[in-house]
């Protein structure tokens, strides 16, 4: 039914802001066993992959606005079902938002102003990175996500291991632009955050809402070409 695949999508956001947001927020620093940058990217990856798994059979495991759009220019996704996926996980990401900043307050001293794992370029840039810079990582990383997720799901791929291959190349893609724009790839887990950052966090968002889907498009359309799939 529909509104399952609507609540699947809803619930696996949700789970991808709070196991990614949430580890960057909660354990990433924590004293004497802080987790990092390497712990941060491999909760990413392991949110979308045990999603993947649990729901993705029921909605394909979206979890993203700019993999819906990807998909839909790929020839894989009814134009009718993108409005709809795209709310679901925007809503789903805002309810994790939520949750998880009324996990972290509940610490003495918890302040927004350390950025919520927001995304940002700049003087926002967890390396200082320019908008240049910014543009062209999540431009680059999320077309590289789409050929992953395009080709991983292939029919004529090894059946099975899809969420698996996903999931490594989320952790890989987090490994690599942490420094530069905290990774979206993602414009719900960045809205997710921002929005209850607000200023500096809102104001760059729009990035991180272009960015990707340019990036999905461009992944999409090469996948296309060096699959040789038909737009169905």
């Amino acid at each position: 039914m529909t509104m399952n695949k609507y609540g699947a999508e809803f619930l696996g956001t949700f789970w991808l802001v709070l196991g990614g947001c949430g580890s960057a927020v909660l354990a990433a620093a924590f004293p004497g066993v802080g987790i990092g940058l390497h712990g941060v990217s491999l909760a990413f990856g392991l949110t979308v992959l045990t999603m993947a798994f649990a729901v993705g059979h029921i909605s394909g495991g979206h979890f993203n606005p700019a993999v819906s759009v990807g998909l839909w220019v790929g020839g894989r996704f009814p134009a009718s079902q993108l409005l709809p996926y795209i709310v679901s996980q925007v809503l789903g990401g805002l309810a994790a938002g939520g949750v998880l900043y009324l996990i972290a307050s509940g610490k003495a001293g918890f302040d927004l102003a350390g950025g919520f794992a927001s995304n940002g370029y700049g003087e926002h840039s967890p390396g200082g990175y320019s908008f240049q810079a910014a543009l062209l990582t999540e431009v680059v990383m999320t077309a590289f996500f789409l050929l992953i997720i395009m080709g991983a799901t292939d029919k004529r791929a090894p059946a099975g291991f899809a969420p698996i291959a996903i999931g490594l190349g989320l952790t890989l893609i987090h490994l690599i632009s942490i420094p530069v724009t905290n990774t979206s790839v993602n414009p719900a887990r960045s809205t997710a955050v921002a929005i209850y950052v607000g200023g500096w966090a809102v104001q760059q968002l729009w990035l991180f809402w272009l960015a990707p889907i340019v990036g999905a498009v461009l992944g999409a359309l090469a996948y296309r070409f060096v699959g040789g799939e038909q737009q169905r």
